[in-house]
């Protein structure tokens, strides 16, 4: 019997609000399988089951707030029994059975309501405005309800209701507690360096003219590409610092910092980014961004990142000092590659040039192994054909 618990979805998070069961119990799930919706600061995230087998009980009803850590259900594993008899009872008073939710993953049960057909962006915008989603009619495609639905429907009632909860204020109080938490903890140290990114860019041009639009590859996905191949020689960097110990990561999951077109920022982690192409990485990194600014990432993605990287090129950045997002012990931050003097031979000559700032925490490394984690970098970055 395996527990479905409430997820710590980041380093400030202490509970969360269940939104919606997507699983009734009876019904089988694969790891993998969205079967909840919870409400954060961040927004609200789709929740995975990270074991296949049958939903047997369901101990939190929607709406209600659970601190981070509680079982939400229970679950019947592939080989424990499930799909055969039922398992013995719990020991004690057994857990309430919550109502079946009006839909599965599938087909709506028999004799309720078909659940509202809405995105978990659209969801969230219509209890900020205080709007009835059930009232709201869909444009979307299947009679989706959209954003621009719930807007339509918010203007037409005039009045927001009283107890709207600004998202973006929510957002920016919980990114404030994780960074003074981080100020307070964790010992920064930063080490800066800046290479000729000219090869990386003209690599970049050579593959972008032989392939259409949406296979085209952006400078990020290099970054992230360099930056997770390099961490194989520096697993210090690709760790967390928890319980006054290093603990260094197995798997290389890429935290992307991701800002949001209406305010905020998110870090979903591109798991095991080692171990992809570079075009697989590129199809990574867009998807993310588009699921992001959605509002629909899954738990996974924000609370697996081993490392974190981030870079304001597009908003004309030189370089980017960024804060260690805890329990992690390092982050990667890039500036805009822009031309700059740069010395060929003696000679002063223009070169893009590429900014990179490591911020390090001084208890799992310091800046003579920073400084090497730098130097590999713009090893990698180099020889971009390699990567």
């Amino acid at each position: 019997m395996a527990e479905l618990l409430m997820p710590s979805l980041g380093s400030d998070m202490t509970a969360g609000t269940l939104v919606l069961w997507r699983v009734a119990p009876g019904q089988d799930v694969r790891r993998g399988d969205i079967v909840a919706e919870v409400d954060t600061d961040k927004g609200v995230i789709e929740i995975e089951v990270f074991v296949s087998g049958r939903v047997e009980r369901l101990l939190t009803r929607e709406g209600e707030k659970v601190p981070v850590g509680t079982p939400l259900a229970l679950i019947v594993e592939v080989g424990d029994g499930a799909g055969t008899e039922p398992p013995p009872p719990l020991a004690g008073p057994p857990p309430p059975v919550l109502p079946a939710p009006a839909a599965s993953l599938h087909t709506p049960l028999a004799g309720a309501p078909a659940r509202l057909r809405i995105s978990p962006s659209a969801r969230r915008l219509a209890r900020e405005l205080g709007v009835d989603p059930s009232r709201v009619p869909g444009t979307g495609p299947g009679g989706a309800i959209t954003r621009e639905d719930v807007k339509l429907a918010a203007t037409a009632a005039l009045s927001p209701h009283p107890e709207t909860l600004d998202t973006r204020a929510r957002m920016r109080q919980a990114i404030a507690r994780a960074m003074a938490r981080s100020n307070q903890e964790i010992p920064h140290y930063y080490v800066s360096h800046s290479m000729s990114f000219g090869a990386a860019l003209a690599f970049l041009e050579r593959t972008n003219a032989e392939r259409p639009p949406a296979e085209r590859l952006v400078y990020g996905a290099l970054l992230i590409r360099a930056v997770a191949l390099a961490l194989h020689d520096f697993p210090e960097l690709n760790a967390k610092w928890e319980n006054d110990a290093l603990a260094p990561s197995p798997h290389v999951n890429v935290g992307v910092a991701i800002s949001l077109r209406e305010g905020g920022l998110v870090i979903p982690a591109i798991a095991d980014a080692d171990q992809l192409s570079l075009d697989a990485t590129m199809a990574r990194l867009r998807e993310l961004v588009e699921r992001a600014r959605r509002g629909q990432l899954r738990s996974s993605e924000l609370s697996t990142g081993t490392v974190t990287l981030t870079s304001l090129g597009e908003r004309g950045v030189e370089s980017v000092a960024g804060v260690i997002y805890p329990p992690q012990t390092a982050l990667v931050g890039f500036g805009t590659p822009a031309p700059r003097p740069w010395v060929v031979d003696d000679q002063v000559v223009p070169r893009p040039v590429l900014h990179m700032t490591l911020a390090g925490d001084h208890r799992a490394s310091d800046g003579h192994r920073g400084a090497l984690f730098l130097a590999k970098l713009e090893k990698l970055l180099s020889e971009p054909a390699k990567l």
